[in-house]
Parts: structure tokens; sequence; C-alpha cells
């Protein structure tokens, strides 16, 4: 589960990991006010609120030097869908904003905790390549990324904070603070089951202090009933709609950029099925998974959210009767059918148990079912369907 920065930035100060002072607003006509508010002078950062890295270079961060500018920023930032390398072209409806105070930046590093799953560990990286894309960095010039890994049996120890600061060349006074600061956020990074814990840049002031100016936190969806307050964290109006509807229904659903519907039973072959869709030249539109105990409720769900995506071309139904038969499915799916306005090419492949049965029951139906045998055949005729249409 994602997070946005001013969420990250509370659980920050609640393992008191230095941030600067903001407020959030919902509408361009509260951002003034809001920077008044905060009791300090110009400048201001006006930042967009969206599940999405990149916002600066996308024109989602500005620095306003007058109120004025305050609020004109807000408008500029919520008038339109953000556009940045995470989004994609369509980009992402600015719903909030953050409006923070400005501080005098001396240098700016990147920090970050990430698992590595290699060695069952936490690793901390630091780097001086801060307020860029890390990725980058770590492509182009790895040696200037430096890490230290934490056994989470053992958890912090105070050299794994001196040994980053030394390599990030900070001056004595500043490595107390500074391992303090990484302590508390492997403290966080264990105590809420983050999968990244991310702070780009963090910022040394001109009066040395150190700040967390930014702040990105994924978690453990599994783990999250372990933590109701993060849970309380969750922003809808950043989900696909598609994606809470099939989580009302137990569905394993995730959209795509293809033409050609999936519904599966079974990760793995949901997976398989989306690869050889890929080999034969086409393009899956999601993934899908109903689970191997799918109702014919959640059957008719599933072929909704399918249709509801205007792309789509054709549909692969992609079936192992194992625990539920092929028979019983093949019934289902007339049956969900019957609740579904379905105008595209349908593609069937069934097997497992009563893998005969469940070919007649399609077979003899009224539908127009287009029935296939082995994932190959299956995955050429879900192709030819949605480029020839028929």
């Amino acid at each position: 589960m994602n997070i946005h920065e001013y969420q990250a930035k509370i659980l920050f100060r609640n393992f008191d990991i230095p941030t600067l002072k903001g407020t959030i607003v919902h509408d361009p006509k509260e951002a003034a006010k809001a920077a008044q508010d905060l009791g300090t002078s110009a400048p201001w950062v006006v930042k967009a609120q969206i599940h999405a890295g990149g916002r600066g270079k996308g024109g989602g961060v500005k620095l306003a030097k007058s109120l004025d500018e305050v609020s004109e920023y807000a408008k500029q930032i919520m008038s339109k869908p953000l556009v940045t390398h995470q989004t994609g072209p369509q980009g992402k409806v600015v719903h909030k904003l953050l409006i923070e105070e400005g501080c005098k930046i001396d240098r700016e590093f990147y920090l970050a905790c990430v698992l590595d799953r290699a060695t069952s560990s936490v690793v901390v990286m630091a780097s001086t390549e801060g307020g860029v894309d890390i990725e980058q960095v770590a492509e182009e010039t790895p040696d200037k990324i430096f890490k230290v890994y934490i056994d989470p049996a053992i958890g912090f120890m105070p050299y794994h904070g001196r040994s980053l600061a030394f390599a990030l060349g900070l001056s004595k006074p500043l490595q107390k603070q500074f391992g303090s600061l990484v302590k508390q956020l492997v403290q966080l990074f264990l105590a809420k089951d983050c999968s990244i814990a991310e702070i780009n840049p963090l910022v040394i002031t001109s009066d040395e202090q150190i700040i967390a100016l930014d702040g990105k936190i994924n978690f453990d969806g599994n783990a999250l009933y372990r933590h109701p307050d993060i849970k309380e964290f969750h922003d809808p109006s950043e989900e696909d709609k598609r994606d809470l509807e099939a989580a009302k229904w137990g569905l394993n659903y995730v959209g795509l950029e293809g033409n050609i519907g999936c519904m599966v039973n079974g990760a793995g072959l949901a997976m398989a099925t989306m690869d050889i869709i890929k080999g034969h030249g086409g393009d899956p539109a999601n993934f899908l998974d109903v689970g191997g105990g799918a109702s014919q409720e959640m059957v008719c769900q599933a072929f909704q959210l399918i249709l509801s995506d205007p792309n789509v071309k054709s549909v692969l139904v992609n079936i192992f009767g194992g625990i539920v038969k092929c028979d019983v499915l093949a019934q289902g799916i007339l049956d969900a059918l019957k609740q579904v306005d379905l105008s595209v090419p349908l593609v069937v492949r069934l097997e497992g148990t009563n893998v005969e049965k469940g070919r007649a029951i399609l077979e003899s139906s009224d539908v127009d079912v287009i029935s296939a045998i082995g994932m190959k055949e299956a995955a050429e005729k879900a192709v030819h369907a949605a480029n020839q249409g028929v």
C-alpha cells in the first residue's frame, strides 16, 4: 500500500525524524491562508500529493516567494492532471496540496530502507546524489550509493550510522544527527512493516540541521491487519476504480494497456497466459485471477470488470478445473454471461477434471464461444479475434 508524502511525514514526526512545517489543502483557494497560518515568512513550497514520483520535473512542486504566488501555483497544479514519468501520459488528478515552509538548503542526500531478500536483511542505502532519480544514479554511477545491511533480529547498531556518515563525508557534528535519524528510520521501517521508507532529498540546511524534505513509504499489504492506523491512510482516489471493485469481490485484478481481456484461475496460470498472449503477438488488457473456488457471482463480476475496459477487443478465459470441476465452471460461465452484455469475441480454454463435459456444455449452448484446446491454440485464437474483430 502506498501513502502520500504528507502522510509519510506524519509517521516521520511520530518517530522523531525532523521535517518542515506544512499543512494540507483540498482547494487552491485555501492555499494562501494555509501558507500564512504556518507562521513563517516566504518562501513556501506548493507540492502536489499523488502516488507517483517525478512530481518536481512534472511541474507538481513549486517554490513560491509570495502569497500571491502560492495561490497561483496552487491553481495551476490542481487545474489539470499531473503527468510524470511514473503516471503515464494520462497523468493523475491532484486532489490535495501540501503547503510547506521553505528552508535554506546547503546539501542534498538520498536515504532509504528497503528489504534485501537475498540476505534476509534490511538494507539502508545512502548517496550524495540526493534529489535526483536514484535509479539513474544506480545505473550510471553505482559507486555513489553506499549500503549497510541490518539483521532484523538484531536491529540498528550505532556503527551502521557511522559507516554511512563517513561514506557521505559528513562532519563530526553532523554524524550524531545523521546516526540518530538513520536509527529512527530503521525503527519505523521495522515497526510498520514497510517495504520501502525513502527520504529524497534528505537535506542539510545552512544552519547545520538535517531534515527530511520529502518522504515516500510503501507498506506490505499482507501486514496491514496489524496496523489499523496505517490502513486509515488509504486514499481510494489514487486507485483504479476497477481495482477497488475487484477487491470487493476478492478478485485479484490489475489493469494493463492491451486489448485482450484475461480471466484465469490461479496466479501462476494467469502469468503464463499473459506471457503466451505476448508470445503470439498480442497484448493482455489485464491480469485477473478469479481463484480456485470462484462462484458464479465472482465470474459475473470478473466479466464486467474486463468488459468495462473500452480497449478490450476479445476475451480469453483460461480455466483449469481442479477443486471446481470443468462442467461446473462451464455452466458458471454461461450463467454469468446471461447477466453481461458480451460484445466482443470470447475464447474459452478448459482443462482438468470433467473437461469433456465442460466443453460439451459450452458447445451446446446458444452463446457464441470460440473453444480452444491447449494454451497455444487459445492464445492464437484470442489474438486473431482481437486483430480481426471476429
